[in-house]
């Protein structure tokens, strides 16, 4: 995907779209760290200790609730 940058006051933004944010789990609220290796930019969205733990809580009782469903899909 090529994008351009938009005139936003003095500086410059880049409009990220909807489906591209949604594939970060990744709202107008979401902070993002911005990093360079000084020729590429990289924006990586800073996600929230509680939501992953709650996540990683979830997937824990899923995969002791459904052992055998889980390793079935595996295959």
């Amino acid at each position: 995907m090529v994008k351009t940058l938009s005139k936003h006051g003095n500086s410059l933004a880049l409009v990220i779209e909807k489906p591209v944010l949604e594939l970060l789990g990744a709202d107008a609220a979401t902070p993002f760290e911005v990093t360079t290796d000084g020729r590429a930019l990289v924006l990586t969205p800073v996600l929230d200790p509680q939501r992953q733990k709650r996540f990683a809580a979830a997937l824990d009782k899923a995969n002791k609730k459904y052992p055998r469903a889980l390793k079935k899909l595996a295959e």
